[in-house]
């Protein structure tokens, strides 16, 4: 890190990748969140510029063909597109939550939710302690 708190290579600093297993072939990669809730000493820039952040967390990959990441530091969590990569929704956090989500199936309603553990992002004066739960739309 540069003394501006900023990685010292070119970006993205950071990416989700997704990889074929049969042929050990990179199928897609795109930058994991933005600037918007970060930047240079401190100071958030508000901008949504997709450069790839640093993160902590992994995806939750679901067998509808969804990829949950909310590792970013940003406040989003995200649902990709399994098969290419795209940014399909992205629901929008209170705090960075830098977690892996879990996802479930309701056995009351069979409807299923994704949650995700949302307590600050690294390198964020942001603070908090949410559980956030999303459900999905009916099938």
């Amino acid at each position: 890190m540069s003394p501006l708190g900023v990685p010292c290579h070119q970006p993205p600093y950071g990416t989700i990748t997704g990889i074929d297993l049969k042929s050990r072939q990179i199928v897609w990669q795109v930058p994991a969140g933005t600037l918007q809730d970060t930047g240079p000493l401190g100071i958030k820039t508000g901008l949504q510029i997709p450069i790839g952040m640093p993160s902590l967390g992994g995806p939750t990959t679901t067998a509808g063909g969804l990829v949950f990441y909310a590792g970013t530091q940003d406040y989003y969590l995200r649902a990709l597109d399994v098969k290419t990569g795209e940014e399909l929704w992205k629901g929008r956090l209170p705090v960075g939550a830098q977690a892996t989500p879990m996802t479930y199936v309701s056995p009351e309603s069979g409807r299923q939710f994704v949650v995700v553990s949302a307590g600050g992002a690294r390198q964020s004066p942001d603070r908090g302690d949410y559980i956030v739960a999303y459900a999905l739309p009916k099938s």
